[in-house]
């Protein structure tokens, strides 16, 4: 079950993506955030003991809406807008070296 639901439309086009390989349909100018809380109960786990996070502060100013590109780079969910074929995974990929680009 979603943690958000839409309560008005919004205009924009249809924004199509994948969260963990699966399709997510999102609108243009959603964050990343409410894309991914439009279609599960949380964002990622915590690292550090596997709680279910669904952000924080909302603004960018905490860590705990970190999610992955798939080429690896790191982006905070509560900043980012979501992009067309956009590639979004909720646990570190199995790659050695991480690239943030938000640091």
């Amino acid at each position: 079950m979603p943690q958000f639901r839409r309560v008005a439309q919004r205009r924009g086009k249809p924004i199509s993506l994948t969260v963990d390989g699966h399709p997510v349909t999102a609108m243009q100018g959603d964050s990343v955030l409410a894309a991914i809380l439009l279609s599960s109960h949380f964002v990622r786990r915590l690292e550090f003991g596997g709680e279910m996070r669904a952000g924080f502060c909302l603004m960018g100013a905490c860590q705990d809406c970190w999610v992955w590109a798939a080429d690896g780079s790191r982006l905070r969910a509560c900043s980012t807008l979501v992009e067309e074929r956009m590639a979004l995974l909720t646990e570190p990929p199995s790659t050695p070296a991480l690239v943030d680009h938000n640091a």
